[in-house]
C-alpha cells in the first residue's frame, strides 16, 4: 500500500464529509415521519467513517495498478463522479430540504456507484470488493429516501416559506 496515495483519497472524501457537518439533519428531519427501520443517528458517522475508509482504500489499489491504462483513468473518473454526487447529496436533502430531488441525486449517485464497484472490480477484485458496503449503503439511503419521501408527501413538495 502507497500511504501517500490512500491519504490523498482519504483527504478528497473530506468534501462530501464536511457538506455532513455543515448540513446536519436538525428539528426540521427530525419532525418527519420516518419508517421504523431508520438507522439510529450515531450509526450515520461510524459508518461514513467506514466507508470513507475503504473507498480510499479501494481507490489507492486501483491508482497504483501498472500503468496509466484507459480502464484504469475511466475507474478514477468514476470515482471522482460518485465523490461529487456523494457531496451533493446532504446539502439537496438537509440543505434545501428538497427530499425528492435528494431522491433523483442518490439514484445517481447508486448509479455512479455500481459502475464504480464493477469499474474497480475488474481491475483489482479487493478495490471492487471494497465498494460492497458502500453500495449497500446507498441502498439503504436510497430506501430510507424514498420512505421519507411517501410518508412526508407535503413536505416532500419543498420547504414551505413563512
Amino acid at each position: 500500500m502507497d500511504i501517500w496515495v490512500f491519504l490523498v483519497f482519504l483527504l478528497a472524501c473530506g468534501p462530501a464529509a464536511a457538506t455532513g457537518a455543515m448540513f446536519s439533519p436538525g428539528a426540521w428531519y427530525e419532525a418527519l415521519k420516518k419508517p421504523v427501520w431508520t438507522p439510529p443517528n450515531w450509526l450515520f458517522p461510524v459508518a461514513w467513517t467506514t466507508l470513507y475508509l475503504c473507498m480510499s482504500l479501494a481507490a489507492e489499489r486501483v491508482a497504483r495498478q501498472a500503468g496509466a491504462t484507459p480502464a484504469v483513468g475511466m475507474a478514477l473518473a468514476l470515482y471522482t463522479l460518485q465523490m461529487g454526487l456523494n457531496c451533493l447529496w446532504t446539502p439537496v436533502f438537509f440543505g434545501l430540504r428538497r427530499m425528492r430531488a435528494g431522491m433523483l441525486v442518490l439514484a445517481l449517485l447508486w448509479l455512479a456507484v455500481a459502475a464504480t464497484l464493477v469499474a474497480f472490480w475488474r481491475l483489482d477484485w479487493i478495490a471492487g470488493l471494497l465498494f460492497v458496503p458502500y453500495l449497500t449503503w446507498v441502498t439503504v439511503a436510497g430506501a430510507l429516501n424514498w420512505s421519507v419521501v411517501s410518508l412526508n408527501p407535503d413536505q416532500a413538495k419543498g420547504p414551505v416559506t413563512v
